[in-house]
């Protein structure tokens, strides 16, 4: 039986952000372990937005860092867009604070999308492909193999709806991708977290965010939409987003219609029962695999 005492202590809002860390923590080293995102000897540019997602990939890469395994370096770096009203001096005085080693890119970026882009059109498309490119280059420049992004499991759903209703074709966000150029790998640490997780965070950790003004400013964004979208399924039903991220890992070839992943013109009744089989869908079938990375949280059945 807890007395009062256990009972405020396990409330405090101390409590509640020692649990949040140890989530967190736990999610990151998970994605780290199951996709082979770090290795000793590493030297991994983190970039560093002035975001919260960006700021809790630093957070965290520096908690495993500290622990040594395995043992790898940090460069952070930021792009200075030139957006009007950016305050410079934000994160090279946080970053001084933490004794981390970084870089401030400045490069106009942002007139260079305002004068190409028209008014109301999205520039969403140029100013990534312009931030990628400077972002490669200073990789290579700082002896960096490995690029981490602050991209998170929300954001990895949300790429995945925007490709199959916009881009007709299932494919996602992965954790770890060789980059455009194949010079590089890009990872994503964070690819097992939640956005409201990262907010929360934020929050406790009382980051100095910095509010974009070039695609945060823009209105009715597809991914915006999705974003909503997914926010609304967890709200009329919890779990849904948890079920979502599950399934990403959890893909059945031969229940899609992709000749190039399965071969169906070759496919023979062979008398042996497979364990797949003709389940399109079997309510009896679920809940379905949930990775350790999602243990605990619901699954919850349609």
């Amino acid at each position: 039986m807890h007395t009062s005492t256990e009972s405020q202590a396990s409330d405090s809002p101390s409590h509640a952000q020692h649990k949040l860390e140890k989530r967190l923590y736990r999610q990151v080293r998970q994605a780290v372990n199951d996709f082979g995102l770090l290795a000793d000897g590493d030297r991994i540019m983190v970039c560093l937005s002035g975001g919260k997602d960006s700021y809790g990939l630093l957070d965290f890469l520096l908690k495993l860092q500290r622990r040594g395994a395995p043992r790898f370096d940090i460069v952070a770096v930021n792009l200075d867009q030139k957006q009007p009203g950016f305050p410079a001096h934000v994160l090279p005085e946080y970053l001084t604070r933490l004794g981390v080693p970084f870089h401030i890119e400045t490069q106009d970026t942002y007139s260079v999308v305002k004068k190409h882009i028209p008014e109301g059109k999205t520039m969403c498309s140029l100013c990534s492909r312009l931030r990628r490119g400077i972002l490669y280059r200073l990789a290579d420049e700082l002896g960096c193999k490995k690029i981490a992004l602050g991209h998170h499991r929300d954001d990895m759903l949300q790429t995945f709806l925007l490709n199959m209703f916009f881009g007709g074709k299932l494919k996602g966000m992965p954790p770890k991708v060789v980059s455009d150029r194949g010079n590089h790998l890009v990872i994503r640490p964070l690819a097992y977290v939640a956005e409201a997780d990262l907010a929360r965070w934020a929050q406790l950790r009382a980051f100095p965010i910095i509010p974009c003004t070039l695609c945060g400013s823009q209105e009715n964004l597809q991914r915006q939409q999705m974003g909503q979208m997914l926010r609304d399924w967890q709200s009329q039903y919890p779990g849904r987003i948890e079920n979502m991220a599950v399934a990403l890992q959890n893909l059945v070839p031969s229940h899609f219609m992709d000749s190039r992943h399965f071969d169906f013109k070759a496919l023979q009744a062979t008398g042996v029962a497979d364990p797949a089989g003709d389940k399109a869908f079997d309510p009896e079938e679920f809940p379905a695999f949930v990775p350790s990375a999602f243990a605990g949280l619901p699954v919850v059945p349609h």
